[in-house]
């Protein structure tokens, strides 16, 4: 089912409340209107009564005469002159002689002036309002009725209903179209920013959308949806960066696992040779290995928090389970490693991720450092720093600042690249709540982590 547009929502959202509203308005200015017409109305009864009330108190005062006089209007008005006994005294022609109110009224506007609707009397076709208040004589007590017709009234509330029928859609039709054209020109810069919206991709970096400078909402979401624009577009570049550089880190260990079978298969002619291609692959593969779990663990702090599976790991134990893991490598590069004792040295940790961080610094310093690799635990200040150096060449001052970036490059001081070896380092280390370090030394590389001590 096809919706309707947002335009034309608002618009009829608009409509339906501006109608609510005009009816509401309308109801309260019709009541207004004849209240005032009532209370119009009863203050002329009120002065006309006065006036009559002085005409009948004078000896030779009558109804009769005056029904055609300045104070009865005829066809409008009349009065009625009743005794105490509710006879007819006096009144305007025509009424004749039917008293207009009964005993129980006739009671009442002894005591106090009395307002009473009637229906036709008469000589009068229309309904009536009377007030009946209490006089005197010739010295005797009565009671002067005083009406007239409220035709008028009704005649001047049917025009104004008229004419709030006629005025009000006029006005609704009109806040409408304005309420239309309103919502029309609110809504361009968003079809403007959904425009530019349809037209970025991936092959457009740097588009935005057109922000209006209205300071309102419009403005707060296209700003919004820009600064999410820009984190996209520096996730993509991320990402096509990770993408580039792990390419290029697997490539060496590729092309040179190729190389060693190429030749294996081309060039050894001994058992000997066969054995060293062997080796040399396989120590190849390990690389390949090593990069995949780094590039596991990337993806997987990408996606949140590293998980971890805590308990207690002796440092000695630790160290005897990486140096196994590289000692015949070490042989083969004509390298040593080995550790200092730690002894009582404990922390609380993932083993598992203890032996990779640990593992990519003894690797990076197999490949860039210096024949001799030792590894040591030091406890200082509530910590306990876990050491990895070398007695090669050291980095240059200007790469140690950036030696944890992802695919940092020291090419220049060591005809390598860090790789994602001392990232994957400071990612676990904070990960238990500790950091990574590197520093040039006296001969030589430090390279360490600090951990909180169990």
């Amino acid at each position: 089912m096809t919706r309707l547009p947002v335009r034309v929502r608002i618009t009829a959202a608009f409509a339906l409340a501006m109608a609510a509203v005009l009816a509401a308005s309308g109801l309260f200015l019709y009541q207004r209107l004849s209240s005032h017409l009532a209370a119009e109305l009863d203050r002329e009864l009120q002065l006309r009564s006065q006036d009559l009330a002085a005409l009948v108190g004078q000896p030779d005062g009558s109804l009769a005469r005056e029904g055609a006089g300045r104070l009865v209007e005829r066809g409008e008005s009349y009065a009625q002159l009743l005794g105490t006994g509710g006879r007819v005294l006096d009144a305007t022609r025509p009424l004749g002689r039917t008293p207009l109110l009964s005993v129980d009224e006739l009671r009442t506007a002894r005591r106090k002036p009395l307002y009473v609707d009637r229906p036709p009397v008469p000589g009068l076709d229309e309904d009536s309002r009377v007030l009946a208040t209490s006089v005197t004589r010739n010295g005797r007590p009565a009671v002067l009725v005083v009406g007239a017709t409220a035709q008028n009234d009704a005649e001047t509330l049917a025009r104004f209903r008229d004419e709030l029928l006629i005025a009000g859609p006029i006005a609704l039709i009109l806040a409408c179209g304005i309420g239309y054209l309103l919502a029309g020109l609110s809504l361009r810069q968003v079809e403007s920013m959904r425009r530019r919206a349809a037209v970025i991709s991936a092959e457009t970096p740097g588009e935005r959308l057109p922000v209006p400078p209205t300071g309102d909402e419009v403005q707060r979401l296209g700003e919004t949806l820009n600064e999410m624009l820009d984190r996209l577009e520096e996730a993509l570049q991320r990402e096509r960066d990770f993408v580039a550089d792990a390419g290029h880190e697997l490539r060496t260990p590729l092309a040179l696992l190729r190389t060693e079978l190429e030749l294996a298969l081309r060039q050894a002619t001994t058992e000997s040779d066969l054995r060293d291609a062997v080796r040399w692959s396989s120590y190849e593969v390990d690389r390949l290995c090593q990069l995949a779990e780094d590039l596991l663990l990337i993806a997987r702090t990408e996606r949140g928090s590293l998980a971890l599976r805590r308990e207690p790991v002796e440092i000695d134990a630790l160290f005897a389970s990486v140096l196994s893991r590289f000692e015949w490598r070490a042989e083969q590069l004509g390298k040593t490693v080995g550790s200092t004792p730690a002894v009582g040295l404990c922390v609380e940790a993932d083993r598992l991720r203890l032996e990779q961080a640990l593992s990519n610094l003894v690797d990076n310093a197999l490949r860039h450092g210096g024949d001799e690799i030792a590894l040591e635990a030091v406890s200082y200040d509530g910590s306990v720093e876990l050491h990895v150096r070398d007695n090669g060449s050291g980095f240059l001052d200007g790469f140690v600042p950036r030696a944890f970036d992802r695919f940092a490059r020291m090419d220049a001081a060591r005809g390598g690249g860090a790789g994602l070896g001392l990232s994957i380092v400071k990612t676990i280390a904070e990960s238990h709540d500790g950091s990574a370090h590197v520093a040039n030394a006296e001969p030589g590389t430090d390279a360490w982590l600090s951990l909180p001590a169990l």
